[in-house]
C-alpha cells in the first residue's frame, strides 16, 4: 500500500512539473502551492498572493485534472489573494477588465469565472464582432461550491455562500447565502439559523471546524442553519 502511494506521490509530482512547463504566461507573480497541477496562460498578468493552495487529494478529479488560470490579452488580469483555496479543475479565464479572488476566498472544484461572454451575441458576428466584458469580484472569505459558473460583471460580497451548480449573472451582496439558475439570494447570513428538527443530531456547525481545504472540497449538503448549501 505504501508502495502505491509513494508511485500515486511521483505521478503527480511530475504532472505537476509539466504543466509548470506548459504553461507560456510570462507575466505572473506568486508562488502557490500546487497539490493539483496548474496551467497558467496567456499575454496578460496572473498574480497570486501568499499561501494560495490549488487542489485538494481527497476531491474528485485531483489525479486526473488541472486547474486553469488564464489572462487571454495583453490587459487582462488574474488576481488571487493570500490564503484562497482553489479546488481541483477550477478554471479562471479573464480576457476583459479582470478577475479578482480576495483573500481568504473558498473556490470548490470545477467552478469556472468568466469575465466576458467570449463571443457577441448578435448572430452573424459572432466570429469578428465584439464580446461583452465586465470585471469579476470574489470577495474576501467567501466561498463558492462546486461546479458554479460565476459571469462577467459579477461581484460576490465578502463572506458570501454561492450554493453547488448554481449559475451566477448578478452581483451577490455580502454575508449572503445564494444558490439557483440564475443565482438568488436565499438568506442571510446574520439571520438565525433555523429550529432543528426533533431528534435531529449534533449538526456540524457545533463539530470542530473542518479544514479549509475540506470545506471548499467536500461541501455537500448541510444540517440546518449552517448555510453551507453548496
Amino acid at each position: 500500500m505504501r508502495g502505491a502511494s509513494r508511485l500515486a506521490g511521483l505521478a503527480n509530482a511530475l504532472r505537476v512539473v509539466r504543466f509548470r512547463l506548459l504553461s507560456d504566461c510570462r507575466r505572473v507573480s506568486g508562488s502557490p502551492v500546487r497539490l493539483q497541477p496548474v496551467l497558467i496562460c496567456g499575454r496578460g498578468r496572473v498574480v497570486i498572493g501568499h499561501g494560495v493552495v490549488f487542489g485538494w487529494p481527497t476531491s474528485g478529479g485531483f489525479r486526473g485534472g488541472y486547474c486553469h488560470i488564464e489572462a487571454a490579452s495583453n490587459d487582462s488580469t488574474v488576481e488571487i489573494g493570500d490564503g484562497a483555496w482553489i479546488n481541483n479543475n477550477a478554471v479562471i479565464k479573464s480576457e476583459g477588465p479582470g478577475i479578482r479572488i480576495a483573500a481568504g476566498a473558498l473556490i470548490g472544484s470545477g467552478v469556472r469565472i468568466y469575465d466576458s461572454d467570449f463571443h457577441d451575441l448578435t448572430p452573424g458576428r459572432r466570429h469578428d464582432g465584439s464580446p461583452r466584458m465586465g470585471a469579476v469580484e470574489i470577495g474576501e472569505g467567501s466561498f463558492i461550491g462546486d461546479a458554479v459558473i460565476v459571469l462577467k460583471g459579477v461581484r460576490i460580497g465578502a463572506n458570501s455562500v454561492i450554493g453547488a451548480g448554481s449559475v451566477v449573472t448578478r452581483s451577490i451582496p455580502a454575508n449572503a447565502v445564494a444558490a439557483g439558475n440564475p443565482a438568488r439570494v436565499v438568506r442571510s447570513l446574520a439571520q438565525p439559523p433555523a429550529p432543528r428538527a426533533q431528534g435531529q443530531g449534533a449538526d456540524s456547525c457545533n463539530s470542530p471546524p473542518a479544514s479549509a481545504a475540506h470545506r471548499a472540497a467536500a461541501p455537500g449538503p448541510a444540517p440546518v442553519g449552517c448555510g453551507g448549501i453548496a
